[in-house]
């Protein structure tokens, strides 16, 4: 639902800010390239966003707010020539709080007058999955699983859509890209029970 609104309100955006020789065929999302996002580590100091949030229930937001609201933000972000030259280096990071309000964190490379300006800073590991939306939860289960053999511990994820979905329909391929913000201290609350093949979430007092 939330590609379906980002597809009908700012299509235009991208159009206007790609080269038409780096987007996907018939479509309008640029490029994605899964190798350059697939098992990386950021160090991010302070990167800038612009941030906005809309309302959900049970993290599904109500339409066309979201499209509308990432429209507003592209277009203060272009407009102030504040993204990226490289569209494939844009991020439109996805995280929701608690189950009735989603954020969007759209990558900037300076302040953009009149929007709500944000950092992040930290160490992000991401992966690039491909399937449904609706298979967030299951991927987000397959990097834990990931980060546990590493003995790291995911803070929180960032959710990152490759394409729209006329662009995933065009490319034949729908691009998910999860940014785990790493957890500092090292220290990881979630058990993995091999026989069973599931996570297990510990209490940090019993972990040594």
């Amino acid at each position: 639902m939330i590609m379906n609104q980002l597809q009908n309100n700012s299509a235009d955006i991208f159009e206007k800010t790609t080269d038409s020789d780096n987007k996907v065929s018939g479509g309008c999302c640029p490029v994605f390239h899964p190798e350059k996002w697939d098992n990386q580590t950021y160090h991010w100091d302070n990167k800038k966003f612009i941030k906005a949030s809309v309302p959900t229930i049970f993290h599904i937001p109500f339409p066309p707010m979201i499209g509308k609201k990432i429209t507003k933000m592209m277009r203060m972000a272009e407009g102030s020539h504040c993204l990226d030259e490289n569209m494939e280096d844009v991020l439109l990071l996805f995280t929701d709080p608690h189950p009735f309000r989603s954020e969007m964190y759209l990558s900037v490379t300076s302040n953009v007058p009149e929007a709500y300006n944000t950092k992040l800073s930290g160490t992000f590991q991401s992966k690039v999955f491909e399937g449904s939306y609706n298979s967030i939860p299951k991927f987000i289960k397959e990097m834990n699983l990931t980060l546990l053999k590493e003995e790291k511990n995911a803070n929180k994820y960032y959710v990152h859509y490759a394409y729209c979905p006329r662009c995933a329909k065009e490319a034949g391929h729908n691009y998910i890209v999860l940014f785990a913000e790493i957890q500092k201290d090292g220290t990881n609350n979630i058990a993995y029970n091999q026989s069973e093949n599931i996570l297990v979430t510990m209490p940090k007092n019993i972990i040594s």
